[in-house]
């Protein structure tokens, strides 16, 4: 191919015609009341969250702490949904305070949630290694876990109520050692709702011949339309999605449909995401779809750095 350096295309364009104006009249988005401050060795909590700059997931924490306050003063509710990482990285005292404290209004998570939740509360211990367990077959086969949702859904067929709920009643009943830090041991001492949104076969109990997955359905279906209810309710609150990638991201779409669909607007609603990584459908289900005339927003970390941050900023608002 032959150069043709008359044709306009190849030739550099002519810089001097550029047009320029004064930094003076550009819009920006960084000065100095923006930036970090320098808090002091045994600065207060206060001194260390208001030193944080005033940029991306920092400002997002600052602005759901602030949604947190404000609904919890106004009697709006406050609804938390959660992975199981959640509670296997050391965070479910922190939702437990916050049920405890009145803030959170209502819990809801996956099946895995509720196995590590109940396992953490009985035996001081859950999470087992699964590439270990695997390669002999004994991942998820220990007796005693099984056995306590049996007994779970047993007594949800003859009280009529969710699986979260009865799971929260049988830690009580049992008096289970280490309760204090069960979510749902918490929510069923507040009396507040506690929903689990199972899917069949993802769960290690559904491995087990004494565990109906009639009965786990029927359970789980009881909590969805409790979410149901709590969603219409949700205008002017807030909902927290924490770790759930998949399933509560697609619950929450589903109930805040059924919400709307009988009439409530849900404008004034807060959304938000907290997870390590960023995935599709929090971001349209949780942050994007529901929220349009409200706010969604996205703080990306671990939660065992994120929640506590978090609930310290929210303790923050509501002494101020």
């Amino acid at each position: 191919m032959t150069d043709q350096p008359n044709d306009p295309k190849y030739l550099p364009v002519d810089l001097s015609a550029v047009r320029t104006y004064s930094q003076a009249k550009r819009q920006t988005k960084v000065d100095p009341a923006s930036v970090a401050g320098l808090p002091a060795a045994g600065a207060t909590t206060r001194e260390l969250l208001d030193s944080l700059p005033d940029f991306l997931a920092a400002r997002h924490l600052r602005q759901l702490a602030d949604a947190i306050a404000t609904a919890h003063r106004a009697g709006r509710p406050v609804g938390f949904a959660f992975g199981a990482h959640v509670v296997k990285v050391g965070c479910s005292p922190i939702v437990c305070d916050l049920i405890e404290r009145g803030v959170i209004s209502a819990v809801a998570t996956n099946g895995a949630g509720a196995i590590h939740d109940l396992e953490l509360a009985m035996f001081g211990a859950t999470s087992e290694d699964v590439a270990a367990n695997l390669a002999d077959g004994s991942f998820g086969m220990v007796a005693e876990t099984p056995a306590a949702f049996a007994e779970i859904l047993a007594a949800a067929k003859r009280n009529g109520r969710g699986l979260g709920r009865n799971v929260g009643e049988f830690l009580l009943a049992k008096a289970a050692p280490h309760a204090k830090q069960s979510i749902f041991a918490a929510a069923a001492r507040a009396g507040i709702p506690a929903a689990v949104s199972t899917a069949i076969g993802t769960d290690t109990i559904h491995m087990h011949p004494n565990v109906d997955p009639a009965e786990v359905g029927r359970a789980s279906g009881v909590d969805f339309r409790i979410l149901c209810r709590f969603a219409c309710d949700l205008d002017g609150g807030v909902w927290i999605n924490a770790g759930s990638a998949v399933i509560m991201p697609e619950v929450f779409l589903k109930v805040i449909t059924v919400a709307r669909n009988l009439g409530h607007a849900l404008d004034g609603l807060t959304t938000a995401n907290l997870d390590m990584i960023r995935h599709y459908r929090p971001g349209v289900n949780v942050t994007g779809r529901p929220v349009a005339a409200g706010r969604g927003l996205t703080i990306t970390g671990h939660h065992e750095i994120l929640l506590p941050l978090l609930r310290m900023a929210v303790l923050e608002r509501l002494a101020r």
